[in-house]
């Protein structure tokens, strides 16, 4: 996004260029997961299921960072799609147990699939160690302030 108007100033700042990566990074994860008939909330629900077993749409939306009021849109369209499972939970029946299905799995293996394009596509004039240390200092940098913060990260995004 840099052009002749950008100005000099701030070309070399790292917050700008940190933003204007961000804004390449969004778009090309939004398109890579919606060629797969997808959203980036469809991608954090699915692997936090697989990573953590079935839970509420509480628990789930703690552990994958979205918010509860999109967490319960994002169960219907995934259940629409019978690619999780709501049941009700045995020890309080005003809850629902999320889980992920067989079908759920396999869309996350094409959710998976279509990450790595796009992160390669992102990534492309970089070598691999180029990858490895950049993804090492954004961590750091990530890392730090979370813990100034006290927020956590949002994975997916």
């Amino acid at each position: 996004m840099q052009s002749e108007e950008t100005p000099a100033r701030w070309q070399g700042l790292p917050s700008w260029l940190l933003t204007q990566t961000a804004h390449h990074a969004h778009r090309l994860v939004g398109d890579g997961f919606s060629s797969a008939g997808a959203r980036g909330y469809h991608y954090r629900l699915l692997a936090t299921l697989e990573d953590s077993g079935p839970a509420s749409q509480a628990v789930l939306g703690r552990r994958s960072g979205i918010h509860l009021s999109d967490m319960v849109a994002t169960v219907s369209e995934l259940a629409d799609r019978g690619l999780v499972e709501r049941a009700p939970d045995p020890s309080d029946r005003r809850r629902n147990v999320i889980s992920l299905t067989p079908a759920g799995s396999r869309q996350l293996r094409r959710l998976e699939e279509r990450l790595a394009e796009c992160q390669d596509e992102l990534l492309a004039p970089l070598s691999p160690e180029d990858r490895q240390r950049l993804t090492e200092l954004l961590s750091r940098l990530l890392d730090h302030h979370d813990r100034r913060a006290g927020a956590p990260g949002e994975p997916g995004r």
